[in-house]
């Protein structure tokens, strides 16, 4: 649902974005000027603990919870994608049975996911580096066999960098990438570096506390671009505009979810205001706009950090990344520039020197080895535990493709692009 606003107000501010347009920026689709467009919420995400034996029944009271809650959010005008639950570590499920057992149960719960149509979680396979890394390998096969089940791995936590889980997180990708229908299982994972709990956004959302609690994040890659559009080229104005705008709806956001805390009985945890895009909407066009370049030229990164300050300044209960996301094939604007050779996984890691969330959705060819993809991780892991920041790695090999070749994923809310060499 998107509230209007007044013709009188938009007409103005549509006219001077247009005339702020730098040489070189392209310009955003029309947009009936009668509308406000505030972000979506990308996710309301609930916490739980769940037991084998009673899974089924304590899916559906969390989904039952956060279909009420959607129905608060729409009535406060908010435009809800996606529900999701998380539950407690995938390890603290497999006791007692057979890996044939294992994989079945959550088989079964991926077909409840897909039949009540929200997704699920199941959080780290590894969270210490002294964990067993055979769970990485059931983990594989159940995500090679599901369809709405993600998962993540901690390779770096405050006690450092988890060297055996990089490992085994790099032989999981590999064995995904050739059992899963158009290597596409990856999709449900993520490699996580100092990521802490109850983050909204998937793969690496987990907890390990007791539940009946949850998180907010938003969809917010255009209030970046309305923010640029009437500041390109000038920092201290597109900085001021962006914080003004974060402020505001995240105020409404967290307003609405406290609302429903109340009512519901369940705790609400916090807001992540990253500004995370989808396809079009598009934080990679937001930041041209402002650069009047290309995304991965120089100016780039100084757009990121911008970006990521003003989501730190957000005066909400944050959680999760709280900065800001470049996902190379859920950003329409991004995959194009990597298909371009424009950026790189380089380029990507030195701008998650100033933001979050590392390397998120890249394509990769299917001739990557296992210790490519570990140092990969490794890079990640090191940069997320200097920093004491959360990043976090979801590599996309695709099975049988090489360089100069287009993936082929399967999922609408991916672009597809061009795979690029490897160094």
């Amino acid at each position: 649902m998107i509230a209007s606003m007044p013709l009188s107000r938009a007409v103005p501010t549509l006219v001077l974005c247009l005339a702020a347009l730098p040489l070189g920026a392209q310009a955003p689709a029309k947009e009936d000027p009668a509308k406000e467009t505030r972000p979506k919420v990308r996710a309301i995400t609930a916490f739980v603990r769940i037991d084998r034996e009673h899974a089924t029944g304590q899916l559906y009271d969390a989904v039952g919870m956060l279909r009420r809650a959607r129905a608060s959010f729409q009535k406060d005008g908010w435009e809800v994608e996606t529900i999701r639950v998380t539950t407690q570590p995938f390890p603290d499920y497999l006791v007692g049975l057979t890996r044939e057992r294992a994989v079945a149960f959550f088989v079964g719960l991926d077909a409840l996911a897909e039949k009540e149509d929200f997704r699920l979680a199941i959080g780290p396979a590894m969270s210490l580096d002294e964990d067993d890394p055979q769970t990485m390998d059931l983990l594989g096969e159940v995500l090679s066999k599901t369809k709405r089940i993600n998962a993540t791995a901690l390779i770096a936590s405050r006690s450092g960098i988890h060297w055996k889980a990089i490992r085994a997180a790099a032989r999981m990708i590999k064995y995904v990438e050739d059992k899963s229908p158009d290597s596409q299982g990856n999709m449900g994972f993520t490699a996580a570096a100092m990521m802490p709990e109850y983050a909204p956004f998937y793969p690496a959302s987990y907890h390990t506390g007791l539940g009946h609690t949850f998180s907010v994040g938003l969809e917010g890659a255009n209030l970046v671009d309305q923010a640029f559009a009437g500041a390109a080229g000038d920092p201290a104005a597109a900085s001021a505009r962006l914080k003004e705008a974060l402020a505001k709806y995240t105020s409404l956001a967290e307003r609405s979810a406290q609302l429903f805390s109340q009512a519901s009985g369940w705790e609400y945890l916090g807001l992540d205001p990253t500004p995370a895009p989808l396809k079009d909407v598009s934080i990679g066009a937001a930041i041209e706009r402002f650069t009047g370049r290309p995304f991965g030229s120089s100016g780039t990164l100084s757009a990121a950090r911008l970006i990521t300050d003003a989501v730190k300044s957000v005066p909400a209960k944050k959680v999760g990344y709280s900065g800001l996301m470049l996902p190379v094939l859920e950003d329409s604007r991004i995959a194009q520039r990597w298909s371009e050779g424009a950026l790189h996984i380089d380029s990507l890691l030195a701008y998650s020197s100033v933001c979050a969330t590392g390397l998120d959705t890249v394509p990769l060819p299917g001739g990557v080895t296992e210790e490519q993809l570990a140092r990969i991780l490794g890079d990640v892991a090191s940069l997320a535990y200097t920093w004491k920041k959360p990043l976090t790695a979801r590599l996309l090999p695709v099975k049988g493709a090489g360089p100069g070749q287009r993936s082929q994923f399967k999922d609408a809310a991916l672009d597809n692009a061009v795979l690029q060499p490897l160094p």
